[in-house]
């Protein structure tokens, strides 16, 4: 057969073979390894590949601690089952559910065209205004939803500005011509327009996937921290929303303002060369954007108060227990309420709370009609809107932490880690985030922060480090995934356009990438240190390293 055909079948089937060679390939570490150690070791990088690969479903692999631990007698699975629907897994769900409310009424788009009516429509504040419409969403909404709901308002806006697009490509190639003066300025002022147009496209994506990390049920590995924390480590209890947000709300902001410089600079944003057609455009596209805004007329009931609960839902969150100062938690039991009773609270009121006005005058007008009312959210639409299979696939994280330290895996790692005390902790925190940050170019995020967190975590002990002090930033580096379009669902939505280039993300991408892990130094060694007293090594962890120390 010709070697190149076989290639092709072998590409085509290679999930198949993967699914079947992963297991034989790996059965050697069930003799290497000792005994539970290597059971567990070989179900983690089993899930490992398949995950990176994604040989199965993600959820479906997240599945496979229920199959395994139990039968290869790692854990039963009366301790692995409730792993899959913890507290933590309530909090994102609750984020979830707001979230589809938030879109099913249409608030999101009121909030980015108001947003967008403020910064003004000259190019390097429009960026901005995408920019900082696009994390500000992406905080309560998935990245994904966010950055669906954003391309369509920039395309519009950019249309407006700039004109048709293809006109515009046509313009950038027309070569031939361009020895006269006049079409010399055209082809000029294209290409600046196509620089402009892709900046516009590529902030979007980005900026969405640095505002996820600015709360907890922002994005998924926010929350895979708080549950491997609290399996890892029972008494640690300093990461809730109100403590996450006061960290992690300054370290978005100052990466936003970076990458909104380098995404201005890089693709002529900040170019402030007066032109009479640049400045017609603008007023047409500022007419756009107040005609959109106009479409949606006044505030209606529903709107009011979906903003209501969804100020009370952060609200209430951010107080629980910020820590700097005393929550409104301490009027109940210590420990009985958490950020997910909280979250659940809310969001059931969401579904008898009325959409429409009501009226007193109702019960007493005998010709009104007896429609039944309509809540602000139903059943139905919060179903349709909730990504099941990211529950799931935090529940295997979870799970996977679970069979690590129970197993004694975590342990076994750790004293193989032993080498990496010699690196000096703030050097770790910038190779960690470092290397989250390029492997999560190439697998899922949640897939990543779950591989690696019980190893981070281990390591912290075996180095006598705040065990915070490397997970932090483990964390939030997984979500700065930004040189591939394969990277994020956002990068690929924005990439599917087809106005941007793979080497456009890779360019673009590389320095954002820089400027994440420096931005991640600088708050864990600023801020961060203070406020989880990460310069010493807790009394939450120390029973466990004593543990680790006996063995």
């Amino acid at each position: 057969m010709d070697p190149q055909k076989f290639s092709r079948k072998l590409w085509s089937a290679r999930k198949q073979l993967i699914l079947m060679l992963a297991p034989l390939l790996l059965l050697p570490l069930l003799f290497v390894v000792p005994p539970k150690e290597g059971k567990c070791l070989y179900v983690v990088l089993l899930m490992a590949v398949y995950w990176c690969t994604e040989a199965l479903p993600l959820a479906v692999t997240a599945m496979l601690p229920v199959c395994l631990f139990p039968t290869m007698g790692i854990l039963p699975s009366k301790k692995v089952c409730p792993q899959y629907f913890l507290e933590t897994n309530f909090l994102f769900l609750s984020g979830l559910v707001m979230a589809s409310a938030i879109e099913e009424w249409g608030l999101h788009r009121r909030i980015a065209l108001k947003v967008l009516k403020i910064v003004g429509v000259k190019p390097a504040w429009l960026i901005l205004g995408m920019m900082i419409t696009s994390s500000f969403l992406s905080m309560w909404l998935s990245n994904t939803a966010t950055t669906a709901m954003m391309l369509p308002i920039a395309n519009a806006i950019l249309e407006s500005l700039f004109g048709n697009l293809e006109t515009l490509k046509e313009n950038c190639k027309d070569k031939n011509r361009s020895e006269q003066k006049n079409l010399k300025e055209v082809r000029k002022e294209a290409e600046y327009q196509m620089k402009v147009w892709k900046g516009f496209l590529i902030s979007i994506p980005y900026a969405a996937s640095i505002g996820g990390t600015a709360t907890l049920t922002g994005t998924a590995p926010n929350l895979i921290l708080v549950g491997q924390l609290k399996s890892y480590f029972p008494e640690c209890d300093l990461i809730n929303f109100g403590s996450w947000f006061v960290f992690a709300f300054p370290l978005m902001l100052l990466f936003l303002i970076l990458g909104w410089i380098w995404i201005a600079f890089l693709y002529g944003g900040l170019n402030t060369r007066k032109h009479d057609e640049r400045e017609a455009a603008e007023a047409k596209a500022k007419a756009v954007i107040d005609e959109d805004y106009k479409k949606l007329g006044p505030i209606k009931f529903a709107e009011g108060s979906i903003t209501f609960f969804f100020i009370m839902f952060a609200i209430l969150l951010f107080t629980r227990d910020p820590k700097f100062v005393t929550g409104w938690s301490v009027f109940f039991t210590k420990g009985y309420v958490s950020d997910a009773v909280t979250g659940v609270i809310i969001i059931s009121i969401l579904f008898f709370f009325p959409s429409q006005c009501p009226s007193l005058r109702w019960w007493f007008d005998s010709r009104a009609s007896n429609t039944p009312y309509v809540p602000l959210l139903s059943w139905r639409k919060a179903q349709e809107c909730v990504p099941w299979n990211i529950i799931l696939l935090l529940g295997g994280g979870f799970a996977m932490a679970k069979g690590c330290e129970e197993s004694g895996l975590a342990v076994w790692i750790g004293n193989h880690l032993q080498p990496l005390a010699q690196v000096p902790p703030a050097v770790a925190v910038i190779l960690i985030t470092a290397f989250i940050a390029c492997f999560t170019e190439f697998a899922s995020n949640t897939a990543t922060i779950i591989i690696f967190l019980p190893v981070i975590a281990e390591l912290a002990i075996r180095v006598n480090v705040n065990p915070l002090y490397f997970m932090i930033p483990a964390t939030t580096g997984c979500s700065y995934a930004f040189m591939l379009p394969v990277s994020t669902p956002p990068n690929s939505i924005a990439f599917a356009s087809g106005h941007l280039m793979v080497k456009d993300m890779v360019k673009t991408g590389f320095v954002m990438n820089i400027l994440g892990i420096l931005c991640v130094s600088l708050a864990m060694n600023t801020w961060g240190l203070h406020m989880f007293s990460l310069h010493t090594y807790p009394d939450w962890a120390r029973p466990l390293n004593m543990n680790t120390d006996a063995q």
